[in-house]
């Protein structure tokens, strides 16, 4: 059975992405884990969305500051199917997590680290008192 259902995986330890990629099988979602060389490419290309070409760009820079996890071609069912599970399983959780929006497309994994950083931080910050 043929997918357009793919998850990229950026940066995660091999233990969970062995978990996932055993989950994303019984699901039949296609795991794609992005080497960091091409952390310079579009969410768009990597997923394999129509007319996204392949930059001509090798990324040199530092890994990503924490694990992040994109999908791409799920409906929100697909996705609480997916997390739900993903529980169920124990896999160690993610922070950073994006699903491929109009918006995102034309991002790298850069822009990506430091839009789903910040937003991690706004909801988790101590408001004070």
């Amino acid at each position: 059975m043929s997918s357009t259902q793919i998850i990229l995986l950026y940066h995660i330890e091999k233990t969970k992405e062995m978990q996932i990629r055993q989950l994303c099988k019984r699901l039949f979602i296609t795991v794609k884990t992005v080497q960091r060389t091409d952390y310079s490419q579009s969410l768009g290309y990597l997923a394999g969305v129509a007319g996204f070409a392949r930059k001509n760009a090798v990324y040199l820079g530092n890994e990503l500051p924490a694990e992040m996890l994109v999908f791409s071609g799920m409906t929100s069912e697909q996705i609480d199917l997916f997390l739900a599970e993903y529980r169920k399983m124990g896999i160690s959780p993610i922070a950073c997590k994006a699903v491929i929006t109009p918006v995102n497309i034309f991002w790298d994994a850069g822009n990506l680290a430091k839009e789903l950083l910040k937003e991690h931080h706004q909801l988790h910050k101590d408001p004070g008192i």
